[in-house]
């Protein structure tokens, strides 16, 4: 879905899952530093959105998901995940209920396949789950904005700031009055530095939750049963996971950031050693310089010195082998 912001002056599009809204208006780290002070707005309408009525709603959601949601108050945002029947991350949902409709926001591109999964769960349940897609856009406030929200308007607030449910006839409206626009790579940037991960970028076809952090945000773990926890509780009681997110600050003399899939290597074996993990999600920051997050062995050694395809590499700890 093509974002009608991106008419707005110097708005370059983006790319790959953030196709049809900005990367950016021209200037890269002025909108970081921007978003970072709590100023601006960032267009994320190209997510998908979709909305569960019915007095059921909270309870049979919290059969589905990961999280506890059955007494979730109204205003309160959460996440939570859909997990297959052998504990590997399928969605991730950001919600939160305003007492009649429980609103959640995910992956763009994830919203029919989220839906399809929820329409055949429904059974005798009183619920009613729709694709919104079309009718609400997913607007970013940042922490300690000021910019007010408009009445009748469904907020998810968070640390992190404000995600606005917006009717996306008023999404021109609002950007004039909210200005200035920010596009998503500031917004991954700041994403990358806080150690969030994604979908479709942390994750790939056999992530489980523990790997990335999400077990205490996304994950309950005192809560009944919902598919694929048998996972979940084998690995937080007798396992570990096979693998850990870390936070790489790059070297900054290289030109090129590693992409996506880029191989992680230990730097004492070179550019042709064993491939220990991939890149998930890079960036250049205002003040950290180049970063990205990279999913490896569990046992790489914490201390070790590391290869982004061929860039060097410092790790941070994320989540604790």
């Amino acid at each position: 879905m093509k974002s009608p912001l991106l008419s707005l002056p110097g708005a370059v599009p983006g790319e790959g899952p953030d196709e049809g809204v900005a990367a950016h208006y021209g200037d890269l780290f002025r909108e970081q530093r921007a978003l970072a002070d709590g100023t601006g707005f960032v267009d994320l309408s190209h997510r998908g959105v979709i909305t569960v009525t019915g007095e059921d709603r909270l309870s049979w959601l919290h059969l589905l998901l990961t999280q506890h949601v059955s007494e979730l108050p109204p205003g309160q945002a959460t996440e939570a995940l859909i997990l297959s029947p052998h504990g590997h991350v399928e969605h991730a949902l950001y919600l939160v209920d305003d007492g009649g409709t429980t609103w959640a926001h995910v992956e763009p591109g994830t919203q029919q396949a989220l839906l399809a999964y929820l329409e055949s769960m429904k059974f005798s349940y009183r619920v009613e789950a729709v694709d919104a897609t079309d009718a609400y856009a997913v607007v970013h406030l940042p922490a300690g904005s000021i910019t007010p929200v408009p009445p009748g308007t469904v907020a998810r607030e968070t640390p992190f700031g404000r995600d606005l449910f917006l009717p996306r006839a008023r999404l021109e409206e609002f950007a004039a009055q909210a200005a200035p626009a920010i596009g998503v790579l500031a917004h991954e940037a700041l994403r990358i530095e806080a150690h969030r991960p994604r979908l479709g970028l942390e994750t790939d076809h056999r992530t489980i939750p523990h790997e990335l952090g999400w077990i205490g945000t996304a994950v309950h773990l005192n809560k009944g049963c919902y598919r694929g926890q048998e996972t979940v509780a084998r690995v937080q009681n007798l396992g570990k996971p096979p693998r850990r997110l870390v936070f790489l600050h790059l070297d900054g003399s290289e030109v090129k950031l590693p992409g996506h899939g880029a191989p992680v290597r230990l730097a004492s074996e070179g550019p042709d050693g064993r491939q220990l993990g991939f890149v998930t999600s890079s960036a250049r920051h205002h003040e950290l310089g180049p970063i990205a997050l990279a999913l490896v062995k569990r046992n790489v050694p914490v201390d070790a010195d590391l290869l982004a395809d061929t860039t060097a590499a410092a790790q941070e700890v994320v989540v604790e082998p």
